[in-house]
């Protein structure tokens, strides 16, 4: 399927990407590297050895742009910007580091004003589905989410409620002010150039490095946190920085939330099971009860974003797996040889 995107700028406007130095940011600016654009600004608060991904010919600057100056010189001449900044993880990082979740919100409020003053043409926010009411969430067999059913709002302590209340500030900006704002709510994004280790990887992140430590080691063992009944939907790094594209550039979706996610849902229990079979080997399952775990069940109502772009997050979970681990395990290895590697 040819899809075409008619991006209303020039292959040398300038793209601010903030967040960049991470998985999703990096992607991205490599994405639109690809693409042809030539002049891309990647802005993230890490050290730049530290980058998940630094695309040659794109700009790169260090810069904590929960403050106020930096965010101002960050966005000085953009034509668009996009911002993935936040400070996350997996359900272990969010549920401990609330407080850190919560002040990400600093970055939105100054690139979001930055940006209206800097004249940008358009502003896109990475929302996620931690935004969504947890009461609805507490069955795994859940029924899949639907933009409205962020309200009434009882969204996930700390990040949820720092991606709604960001969320707000980009409709207010567009209703306002006239600043032009697309707003995606990402669902559990993984694939290769993620964290895998340290404490802030996702659960498909982590399964596959589990698996590949216990071959590597001998100790054919793994432990699950939860019951392992807990189910998700996830969704690969290539169909989101497409659809981020699309719905930055879709009139009908100017200051309207929409789902960002496959509706392909399944158990963790069955995600282990599927990433035991892609490394070959069957091992002993623990449970962790007292493990973080996040809700029950979550899963990506796709209706609108089939409406309104004609097009869904596609990529099976296996094959996207089977990419994943492919290169978590390179990276193991390369760790192991006393390499560089992703997060060091």
């Amino acid at each position: 399927m040819s899809i075409q995107i008619d991006r209303k700028i020039g292959k040398d406007d300038l793209i601010v990407i903030a967040g960049a130095g991470g998985f999703i940011g990096g992607s991205l600016a490599r994405y639109f590297h690809n693409l042809g654009y030539t002049r891309i600004r990647a802005v993230d608060r890490k050290p730049l050895p530290e980058w998940y991904q630094r695309v040659p010919g794109v700009e790169s600057i260090s810069a904590d742009l929960s403050e106020k100056e930096n965010a101002v010189r960050a966005v000085e001449g953009a034509a668009e910007v996009y911002n993935l900044a936040a400070d996350m993880g997996g359900m272990g990082f969010i549920e401990r580091f609330r407080v850190e979740c919560l002040r990400s919100i600093l970055v939105n409020t100054h690139l979001i004003e930055a940006a209206y003053r800097a004249g940008v043409q358009r502003y896109f926010f990475s929302s996620s589905a931690c935004a969504y009411n947890t009461d609805l969430q507490k069955d795994p067999n859940v029924r899949a989410l639907k933009e409205s059913d962020a309200y009434p709002a009882m969204a996930e302590r700390g990040y949820g409620w720092e991606k709604l209340v960001s969320e707000m500030f980009c409709q207010e900006y567009w209703h306002e002010r006239g600043l032009e704002t697309h707003i995606a709510r990402f669902h559990n994004i993984y694939g290769p150039n993620g964290t895998w280790f340290g404490g802030r990887e996702k659960a498909p992140a982590a399964i596959c490095r589990k698996v590949i430590e216990a071959k590597d080691t001998g100790n054919l063992k793994i432990e699950i946190w939860g019951d392992g009944a807990q189910t998700r939907s996830f969704c690969f790094i290539d169909d989101c920085v497409l659809g981020v594209d699309m719905i930055m550039h879709t009139d009908a979706l100017i200051a309207t939330p929409i789902n960002l996610g496959t509706s392909e849902l399944i158990s963790i229990t069955d995600l282990v099971t599927m990433v035991e079979e892609i490394g070959g080997v069957k091992l002993e399952r623990s449970h962790n009860l007292d493990a973080p775990k996040g809700v029950a069940g979550r899963n990506s109502d796709n209706t609108f974003i089939k409406q309104v772009l004609g097009w869904e997050p596609s990529t099976p979970l296996r094959d996207g797996m089977a990419k994943t681990y492919a290169w978590i395990e390179q990276q193991y290895a390369d760790r192991k040889a006393g390499k560089r590697v992703v997060q060091d």
